[in-house]
């Protein structure tokens, strides 16, 4: 069985590289991709990449990981901080996964701070740019057998 991870960007995410360089860099959505195919190869396991700005598109994905993947990479992006739903689709899918953020939230306005998925979440990556997708990658394959 192939070792699978979901790789997930949430809305605005499709604008990285574009997007307010000063924060998130000028690496693109392809760019992150990449890296974190690479970075998966590198320990077994290959990507499947979704982005959406729609909830309900990054939920069905979430809910069709349970066949297999064996893990998730979600960078959430605004959702991080109002989505219960995104909460509970992770939860119920009962895979471990990483939340990724490329920009440091906490040094940022202070409804980012919040977040529906830190407690929950077996891997946090906070502030390292794209390459904390690496990171994730890294982190979360130590955690599978």
């Amino acid at each position: 069985m192939t070792r699978r991870i979901l790789l997930v960007n949430g809305p605005n995410l499709n604008l990285l590289g574009s997007r307010e360089p000063d924060v998130y860099g000028t690496a693109t959505l392809a760019d992150v991709e990449r890296l974190t195919a690479e970075a998966a190869a590198a320990v077994g396991f290959e990507v499947r990449a979704v982005q959406s700005n729609h909830e309900g598109v990054l939920i069905d994905a979430i809910h069709a990981a349970r066949a297999d993947c064996a893990a998730i990479i979600i960078n959430p992006g605004g959702l991080t901080h109002t989505s219960v739903s995104l909460r509970d689709a992770l939860t119920g899918v009962a895979l471990p996964f990483a939340e990724v953020h490329i920009s440091d939230v906490y040094s940022r306005e202070e409804f980012r701070h919040h977040s529906y998925l830190h407690d929950v979440a077996a891997v946090r990556v906070i502030g390292e740019g794209v390459d904390g997708y690496a990171n994730a990658v890294r982190q979360l394959a130590a955690l599978i057998p």
